[in-house]
């Protein structure tokens, strides 16, 4: 396994594209491009998770995907604690949006660009996000044909395209989420996540749509899988549903499971990423294998009847 991280900007330390690129054998592909997972991390546009990075991309290569974990722009740096927001936030230019969604072009381009050395099938990229990472994988995922990316970069639209999007308890609605009743602690992180996106401690409508990819939805919004549990306190499942809803509108193929029971922040539910005993969820652990069957629809290999050995 390829195992580096890489600069996305010359300039800049935070925003990183770690590769997770399986080696090639004459046993194997034998020169064949494997189909890849880009891994967008949540943390409430605050920082990223490490839960949901290595773990999850070590989870996807055992199913025999390239995975990559995209660090993008977030308000916290590596020298500042998360208790540091609690003292209030301010505007910070380099998170304000459409600046995570750019990174996840820059990292598509990044993979497209190195598509020959890894052997990445560039036609069969998805996106993986969880909670905040999940938003900016389904925002990226309305907006990837759009100006705000082709034109930035300079690229054609088939080099930003995502064939899939797989969203773990995403946020979808920024104005559902301004209606939702919410206790003191997620009021200040909510603020200080919208403070972190938007730049600003409270947006119009307008501007909140912008960012609410439910409400943007188009016939080239990639097919989604999506999940999340009923009990989430933090994101409520509404935002899940209302994605759902969108895409069903859209003709857009999707698939949706909700499980019961399961706190916010699972990432795979399983004793490799949990730090508590409330992030082990045997039921909700089944959403990695659901997505891995969701993904063999679209990603199957190309394999010959027989082994050459045979």
């Amino acid at each position: 396994m390829i195992v580096e991280t890489l600069k996305l900007y010359p300039e800049r330390a935070d925003v990183t594209l770690t590769t997770y690129v399986l080696q090639d054998s004459p046993e194997l592909l034998d020169g064949a491009t494997r189909p890849a997972v880009l891994i967008c991390p949540g943390g409430a546009y605050l920082s990223c998770s490490d839960r949901e990075a290595e773990p999850v991309a070590m989870r996807f290569a055992a199913m025999g995907y390239h995975a990559f974990v995209l660090r993008y722009s977030v308000y916290l740096d590596k020298h500042e604690p998360f208790e540091s927001i609690f003292g209030g936030v301010e505007r910070r230019e380099h998170t304000v949006f459409p600046a995570a969604i750019r990174d996840i072009g820059k990292a598509m381009l990044t993979i497209h660009q190195n598509s020959e050395a890894w052997l990445v099938d560039t036609d069969r990229i998805a996106l993986c996000g969880f909670s905040a990472g999940a938003h900016n994988a389904a925002t990226y995922s309305v907006y990837w044909d759009k100006p705000i990316l082709t034109e930035h970069y300079q690229v054609s639209e088939e080099s930003l395209r995502p064939a899939a999007t797989i969203l773990g308890y995403t946020l979808s609605d920024y104005i559902f989420m301004k209606e939702t009743e919410k206790d003191e602690m997620a009021t200040l992180l909510f603020d200080a996540s919208a403070m972190s996106l938007l730049g600003e401690a409270s947006s119009s409508d307008d501007r909140l749509k912008e960012v609410s990819p439910a409400l943007l939805v188009t016939e080239k919004t990639p097919p989604m899988f999506l999940w999340a549990t009923a009990s989430d306190a933090l994101v409520p499942v509404g935002h899940t549903l209302r994605m759902g809803m969108a895409l069903s509108e859209n003709k857009i193929p999707f698939e949706m499971h909700v499980f019961e029971e399961g706190q916010h922040g699972l990432s795979l539910a399983t004793q490799a990423t949990a730090n508590a005993k409330t992030l082990v969820d045997q039921n909700a652990a089944k959403w990695i294998d659901l997505a891995d069957a969701w993904l063999l629809k679209r990603f199957r290999f190309e394999l010959q009847d027989e082994t050459r050995w045979g």
